[in-house]
């Protein structure tokens, strides 16, 4: 069974990160052929810096290492690396109308929050994603409720293409990856934890420990001092509460009895050594990695060519269905 995901560069991978995606990539390269790419070219949708941009993408794929995924039972790599995808991703322009692209949800969204560069890119998102997933005649592709959508286009443009062409492609399934519970921002507890926020509203699977019991000392908390579940009254304490709870798998009430009287102060110190134990492996694989960079790109290029292979004789039998003249 191949299973193919994509993670974009931009932002560091913070708790929320691994409790959803994080763990679940670690996972899937357990149960097939994993293919996992650093999505950059998703990524220039949105404005990056040039300067910094390519030290984002190195830095997911050393993230995506300290976590876990691992290069023996995975093919990682850089989806810009392969040239195949942006060359799909035209010949199945070729094929999509254009009312199927208008009408997608993601689009509309993203147009109404990027109003300064609504792209043609943004409109052709999920083409290029097509793209991703038949270059390798993926099997399953893990996807969240919001890009279910994007899905079922590449659904339609398979069936398409075999019409047109002959049997091709096969309808790939979709994987409803589990949502994790909502981690909130440490300082607006009503929103949704996010990697583009303030450094300060969440923490990275990076941090140091000091870093770590910095960011939960100024978590915000609520007015009076239980320690108490309830999120519509008290957002605050019960975000860290959800934290707690998921990774000491203690149950919420069991976490209220225990530090019942007993304030924030020590329910906020116990959470952050808790989080200190439970991050540092990665953090210290993480920065074990950093120093090892040649290694790192070594990894990153091995699987640019096994990508390679499969992703160019895939398109070289489109190409000739298509009727392109070979070379």
């Amino acid at each position: 069974m191949r299973i193919l995901s994509g993670i974009q560069p931009t932002g560091k991978m913070h708790i929320g990160n691994l409790l959803g995606a994080g763990n679940q990539y670690v996972d899937y390269q357990n149960k097939g052929d994993l293919f996992l790419m650093v999505a950059d070219l998703h990524a220039l949708t949105v404005l990056q810096n040039p300067k910094t941009f390519a030290e984002e993408t190195l830095n997911k794929a050393l993230e995506l290492l300290a976590i876990g995924v691992d290069p023996a039972k995975c093919t990682l790599f850089v989806q810009s690396h392969v040239k195949e995808h942006s060359e799909l991703a035209w010949i199945l322009n070729t094929i999509t109308p254009l009312g199927e692209l208008e009408r997608m949800t993601q689009y509309k969204d993203k147009s109404k929050k990027h109003r300064e560069n609504i792209n043609a890119g943004l409109l052709d998102y999920p083409v290029l994603m097509a793209a991703d997933i038949l270059l390798y005649k993926t099997d399953v592709v893990p996807v969240g409720q919001d890009q279910t959508q994007h899905l079922e286009l590449t659904r339609t443009l398979a069936k398409k293409f075999n019409s047109l062409y002959g049997q091709t492609f096969s309808e790939p399934k979709t994987m409803l990856v589990k949502e994790g519970a909502k981690i909130m921002s440490l300082l607006e507890p009503k929103k949704k934890m996010s990697k583009s926020d303030n450094p300060d509203s969440y923490i990275a699977i990076t941090d140091d420990a000091e870093t770590i019991k910095r960011k939960i000392a100024k978590a915000v908390t609520d007015t009076g001092k239980d320690v108490k579940f309830d999120p519509a009254k008290k957002p605050g304490i019960s975000n860290l509460l959800t934290i707690h709870s998921l990774f000491s798998n203690q149950k919420i009430p069991a976490l209220e009895k225990r530090y019942k009287g007993k304030g924030y102060a020590p329910f906020k110190k116990a959470l952050a050594t808790l989080l200190v134990e439970k991050l540092e492996p990665f953090h210290r694989k993480y920065e074990e990695l950093k120093r090892r960079e040649v290694y790192v790109k070594t990894i990153l290029s091995q699987g640019k060519e096994r990508a390679r292979t499969i992703a160019a004789s895939n398109l070289e039998e489109i190409k000739e269905k298509v009727g392109l003249l070979p070379e």
